[in-house]
C-alpha cells in the first residue's frame, strides 16, 4: 500500500479541474472506473467535486447501459480505461444516432490505449480521447495530452504542471531522445513511501526524490512521452528483446481483432516464445495463420507470435485492464 499526501491528490484532482479537462460546474463526469482506482477517486469524484460538477456512477461497467447511460443524463466527459472504449466501439451500432452527441472530451488512462482503438473511437463517436499516464503513487497523473497543445496519438502526452520525468538506462543515467529506457518522476504528486516497507520505499524513490515506474518508455523529439511496455514484460526471445504492447498495437490493426493479450510462451532453446491471445469483434472470422502472416508482415522477423489462439474473452481485473499474467496459452504449440 503507498502513502500519497493529501497535497499531492489534491492538487492533481485540481489540474484536471484547472487545465487538463477544464471540468466546470455545468459538466457532468460519468465514473465507470471504481472509486479504490486512483484515476476514478481522483479525475473523477475528487475532481468533480472541486469543481462543483455532477458525476454520474455505474457500479459495473457494461458498454450498453454506459451509452444508455451517456444519453440520458448528457455525458459531457468520458473518463475511462483502454478496454472500456474497445467494449463501447463493439455496441456502437446499438447506440441511438445522438447517445453521445453531448460528449466533449473523453480521458484514458490505466494502460497504454492502443492507437487504432483511439482512431476507431473518435470517427464513430465523434469525441476526442486525451491519453495520460501515471500511477497510484504519483496521485496518479504525472503526463497527459494537454488540451492547449498538439496532441500526439499514442503519446502519454508531457509532464503535468510542477512535475518532471526523465528516461533512464540500467544505471539511471539519462538515454538519449527516441531511446527506450525506464520511466522515471519526481514532484508534487509522488507519494511519501510504501506503507510500513522502507526497504521498498529506497530502491523505489531515489534520496534526490525520483521515483521509478518499472514502465519502459521513450521521448520523442518535442519532447512527447510513449510507453514502449512493463519492465516486467518484456519478452526475452532467444536473446532478443519483445515488447508485448508492439505486438498487440499491431494485431489490433486487423480488422477482425476486437481485443488482444501478448504473452511469454515458456520455449525449450529460445527461453521464451511469443504468443497471443486474440477476442475477435462479433461476426468477424479469421484463422491464426492469417494473424501470424499479419503480424509478421508489419514487424521484425523474431517479433512476431508463433502461437496464436483465440478466446471468448481476455481475463480482467477490477478497473477494466487487461491482466496478462493471468493469460494462459493453449496445450498445444504453435509452428
Amino acid at each position: 500500500m503507498e502513502s500519497a499526501t493529501h497535497g499531492g491528490l489534491g492538487r492533481n484532482a485540481g489540474l484536471f479541474v484547472d487545465s487538463l479537462l477544464n471540468i466546470g460546474p455545468d459538466d457532468v463526469v460519468m465514473g465507470c472506473l471504481p472509486l479504490f482506482h486512483a484515476m476514478g477517486l481522483t479525475a473523477g469524484l475528487n475532481a468533480a467535486v472541486l469543481a462543483g460538477a455532477m458525476l454520474t456512477m455505474m457500479p459495473r461497467f457494461d458498454p450498453r447501459r454506459a451509452l444508455q447511460i451517456i444519453e440520458r443524463d448528457a455525458v459531457t466527459i468520458f473518463e475511462g480505461v483502454p478496454t472500456m472504449y474497445s467494449a463501447l466501439l463493439s455496441v456502437a451500432t446499438e447506440a441511438t444516432p445522438q447517445a453521445t452527441r453531448t460528449l466533449r472530451i473523453c480521458a484514458s488512462g490505466g494502460a497504454s490505449l492502443p492507437v487504432q482503438v483511439l482512431t476507431d473511437f473518435e470517427k464513430t463517436f465523434g469525441c476526442m480521447i486525451l491519453e495520460g499516464y501515471g500511477l497510484s503513487e504519483t496521485s496518479p497523473v504525472a503526463s497527459f495530452n494537454h488540451p492547449d497543445k498538439p496532441r500526439k496519438g499514442g503519446s502519454i502526452g508531457t509532464p503535468v504542471e510542477g512535475v518532471q520525468m526523465r528516461v533512464v538506462d540500467e544505471h539511471g543515467d539519462e538515454v538519449a531522445r527516441g531511446e527506450a529506457g525506464e520511466i522515471q518522476i519526481r514532484g508534487h504528486n509522488v507519494m511519501k513511501g510504501y506503507w510500513n516497507l522502507p526497504e521498498a520505499t529506497a530502491a523505489a524513490i531515489s534520496p534526490d526524490g525520483w521515483f521509478s515506474t518499472g514502465d519502459i518508455g521513450r521521448i520523442d523529439e518535442d519532447g512527447y512521452y510513449y510507453i514502449v511496455d512493463r519492465k516486467k514484460e518484456l519478452i526475452i526471445r532467444g536473446g532478443y528483446n519483445i515488447y508485448p504492447r508492439e505486438i498487440e498495437e499491431v494485431l489490433f490493426e486487423h480488422p477482425a481483432v476486437a481485443d488482444a493479450a501478448v504473452i511469454a510462451v515458456p520455449h525449450e532453446s529460445l527461453g521464451e516464445e511469443v504468443g497471443a491471445a486474440v477476442v475477435l469483434k462479433p461476426d468477424a472470422t479469421a484463422e491464426p495463420d492469417q494473424l501470424r502472416e499479419f503480424v509478421k508482415a508489419r514487424v521484425a522477423a523474431y517479433k512476431y507470435p508463433r502461437l496464436v489462439w483465440f478466446v471468448d474473452e481476455l481475463p480482467k481485473g477490477p478497473t477494466g485492464n487487461v491482466l496478462r499474467r493471468q493469460v494462459k496459452p493453449p496445450q498445444a504449440k504453435g509452428p
